[in-house]
């Protein structure tokens, strides 16, 4: 099962990714912004899907909406 962004890269456990457009947060009032960049992300069962920290919670993002840094 490969993982891969919105580009085609190919994503690996602990890569860092770049956000590449402003996405609402399900169930609070935050925006991630376009540019963000998240390090360490974590695979998941889902090839469509990777966890990322962000301070001190755990986010799930598509993989559409990112690309490897």
């Amino acid at each position: 099962m490969a993982v891969r962004d919105s580009n085609g890269a190919e994503l690996d456990d602990g890569d860092s990714v770049q956000v590449i457009k402003d996405l609402k947060v399900k169930g609070t009032s935050s925006t991630l912004k376009r540019g963000s960049v998240y390090k360490n992300i974590r695979l998941t069962s889902n090839d469509e899907q990777v966890e990322c920290r962000q301070g001190k919670s755990t986010i799930v993002l598509k993989t559409c909406f990112l690309k490897k840094v």
